[in-house]
Formats: structure tokens, sequence, C-alpha cells
């Protein structure tokens, strides 16, 4: 699941706006908005701030590209 869909389906869960998850996590709206639109950029550490309310942090995942058999 990509982080994106998973911060909006937590704070769905949990009923919470994003005022209310950017309140809580201690963080700007703008970055809670920026964050559920997949922008690029994000300091990590904000969201840890935010994925930290639904017990999870950043960590490395398993990761291969589709590699297409030129053969």
């Amino acid at each position: 699941m990509k982080l994106v869909d998973f911060v909006k389906s937590q704070r769905k869960i949990h009923g919470l706006t994003q005022v209310a998850l950017a309140h809580k996590a201690g963080v700007g709206l703008r970055f809670v908005r920026d964050l559920e639109q997949g922008k690029a950029t994000l300091r990590m550490d904000k969201v840890n701030q935010v994925l930290q309310l639904f017990g999870k942090i950043l960590g490395p995942i398993d990761w291969r590209p589709d590699i297409e058999d030129k053969s």
C-alpha cells in the first residue's frame, strides 16, 4: 500500500479531518494535504510524526522494478 493511501485510509478509519490529523500530529495542515496528495519531497521527520499516530514509522521495504526480459 502506498503511503498516501495508508494515511488517507487511517485518517478516515479514525474519524479525523485533515485539520484534526495535523493538530494531533503536530504538523501543519499544508503538510497533511501535501502528504495525502503524494508530494514527492516531504520531510521524513514530519512523515513519522503523522505515522506514529497510527503505530507506524518509515522504514526500508523490498522493491524491485519490473524487469523485462529482452532475450
